[in-house]
């Protein structure tokens, strides 16, 4: 019950988790936390199927708010707020408020690292393109499903089968659109059993799905802004209204590695058993 003040980088299930677990251990911590984004604490399993309409309500996404986080647990939210590096000697975070700029320090006595992960983006990718996408977080939902409302696109196609890629087949397939999956390994979901995978791909082609498996993708085809085809790797051209490129993620480390922490063999910050 030592009055400490606790930073935390980060929202989302991790450090919104980690926010509150600290204050039910701790009724004194000050606590404050940080998150670049708009976002504290949202569904990111349900995003797709907000995309779908299986979700209905956008708000049904929101799970807790800033003021939630105030008014239920005494943590300090500071959303639209990014560390861009930490101070271990002199234990402080540079913070810029990503609205107006201002540079700004936070001291702490303990500091949690909960960056998350940054889409990979291969060569031909570019999101610039007004309609090829991720899916990450809210802010790339919004821009999908406004795609879809305002231009009704009938052809589709997804980049990687793994989970989110997988949901976003579903999603637009239930929204009527005529969707193509690639993915560069022998069978979806890559990290299933090769049977197992084999009956989820038949229930795909059942629906129409078109499945383009153990090739990979060699180029996108733009036109006025906008991709108009996906070139693979065997040379078939698939035609494109827009693309969902899915093939993993990049732990978030910059933060870490500038400030001296051990990175571990497969590229996240290397912690102990307490993820110290």
């Amino acid at each position: 019950m030592t009055p400490v003040k606790i930073v935390i980088v980060g929202g989302v299930a991790g450090g919104a988790s980690a926010a509150t677990r600290a204050r039910r251990l701790n009724e004194s911590a000050e606590i404050v936390l940080l998150d670049k984004g708009p976002y504290v604490s949202f569904a990111n399993c349900g995003l797709p199927y907000y995309i779908g309409g299986r979700i209905a309500k956008r708000s049904k996404l929101l799970v807790a708010t800033q003021d939630d986080f105030k008014a239920k647990f005494r943590i300090d939210v500071r959303t639209r707020h990014e560390a861009v590096r930490i101070d271990r000697t002199a234990r402080l975070v540079h913070v810029r408020d990503c609205e107006t700029g201002r540079a700004s320090t936070e001291s702490y006595d303990k500091l949690i690292l909960a960056p998350g992960a940054d889409p990979v983006l291969p060569g031909w990718a570019d999101t610039g393109t007004a309609n090829m996408f991720v899916l990450r977080d809210l802010p790339d939902t919004d821009r999908i499903k406004a795609w879809l409302d305002r231009e009704k696109p009938a052809r589709a196609v997804v980049v990687g089968g793994g989970y989110i890629g997988l949901e976003m087949v579903e999603s637009l397939h239930m929204r009527g659109v005529a969707t193509s999956l690639v993915e560069l390994q022998p069978h979806i979901l890559p990290v299933m059993d090769d049977e197992m995978a084999a009956r989820l791909e038949r229930v795909l082609v059942e629906q129409g799905v078109g499945l383009h498996l153990g090739v990979g993708v060699e180029g996108v085809d733009v036109r006025e802004g906008r991709v108009v085809g996906v070139r693979l790797t065997d040379g078939t051209r698939l035609p494109a209204d827009m693309v969902i490129v899915s093939v993993g993620v990049r732990p978030n480390v910059k933060l870490a590695v500038e400030a001296g922490l051990e990175i571990g063999p497969c590229g996240g910050i290397a912690v102990n058993a307490q993820l110290q």
